[in-house]
């Protein structure tokens, strides 16, 4: 199940780079993110309500609040710098680089979290890495 999730959510992760650099054309980069960001907002929160899920709100940890609250701040701040990216290259060359996250986020679930690297995993990041660079290589 997680699958079609995942690829989910890579097909509206590539209609967001290509929606948004139309959106961003002759736009402050980061009105454009506000706006976008209060899309998500509205419906993420209608999302919850409507599945009853508010009530759950009082149930939280701090510990859990805090770590989506990092989380949060480095959503934004990955939005902006996208934006702003997406603005001034193209999606062909930003949307390569900006999954250079997939990588990234391997190595640190491999130091923060203790997660077990496997030839296969380190493979898979290598090749991403690689492919980013020949996507981007002028």
């Amino acid at each position: 199940m997680w699958w079609t999730y995942a690829l989910l959510s890579a097909v509206f992760a590539a209609l967001t780079a290509v929606l948004a650099k139309v959106g961003v054309k002759g736009v402050d980069s980061n009105l454009a993110t506000a706006i976008r960001t209060s899309v998500i907002l509205v419906l993420a929160w209608g999302i919850v309500y409507f599945r009853g899920g508010v009530g759950e709100l009082q149930h939280l940890s701090r510990t859990t609040l805090v770590f989506l609250g990092l989380s949060g701040l480095a959503t934004g701040l990955s939005w902006i710098f996208y934006f702003k990216a997406l603005q001034l290259g193209q999606v062909s060359h930003v949307a390569p680089v900006d999954k250079l996250s997939v990588a990234l986020a391997i190595g640190l679930s491999v130091v923060f979290l203790g997660e077990k690297l496997t030839w296969q995993t380190g493979l898979g990041a290598g090749l991403i890495l690689l492919g980013t660079l020949v996507l981007v290589w002028r």
